[in-house]
């Protein structure tokens, strides 16, 4: 069975940590990365949370939903992280294949710190951006709150825990929101 797991939510929310931690718990699994899907754009790339990378986006999902589908296809778990909010998900529904949908959403001063934190080479750390896109996760309407973790108080290790229960539990498994 095909098995790909997004975990999606704001810059500083742990996902990349979170996403490793659970590739570890899989007999057979890669780890998707999505940020280094946008890297991979040699020349002509547009920081992906400005607004005029729209159709950027748009192409490097869908190129990361087809690595996630192939690799799950070959009996692989995968576990994809980023800033893959709702309005992302649509390549992964067109494939008409179930998928598990995890939002990390700590609260905005936790994101922040955590954030800022980080190495600025390698990661967005810009308080302005970061700040953005929480709003943005924590605006989420239509039924998307049944895929949220708060994981604000939790470790990485507690938060892959609290995961991996919840994905075994069918929990997270993707349902388009009416």
């Amino acid at each position: 069975m095909e098995n790909v797991i997004i975990i999606g939510g704001p810059p500083g929310a742990g996902k990349s940590t979170v996403a490793g931690l659970l590739a570890e718990r899989f007999e057979r699994s890669v780890h998707l990365h999505t940020d280094d899907f946008w890297a991979y754009i040699r020349r002509g790339a547009i920081p992906p949370y400005l607004p005029e990378s729209q159709a950027q986006n748009e192409t490097v999902m869908d190129v990361i939903a087809g690595a996630a589908f192939g690799y799950a296809a070959g009996g692989y778990t995968v576990i994809c992280d980023g800033v893959v909010g709702p309005w992302f998900l649509h390549p992964f529904e067109e494939r008409g294949r179930p998928f598990h949908y995890v939002i990390l959403r700590p609260d905005a001063g936790t994101t922040l710190a955590r954030a800022t934190a980080r190495d600025p080479d390698r990661h967005l750390t810009d308080p302005g951006p970061v700040a953005d896109l929480h709003a943005q996760f924590a605006a989420l309407d239509g039924g998307y709150d049944e895929y949220v973790l708060d994981s604000s108080g939790l470790s990485a290790v507690r938060t892959a825990d609290a995961v991996l229960t919840a994905l075994r539990d069918g929990a997270y498994l993707f349902k388009r929101p009416r």
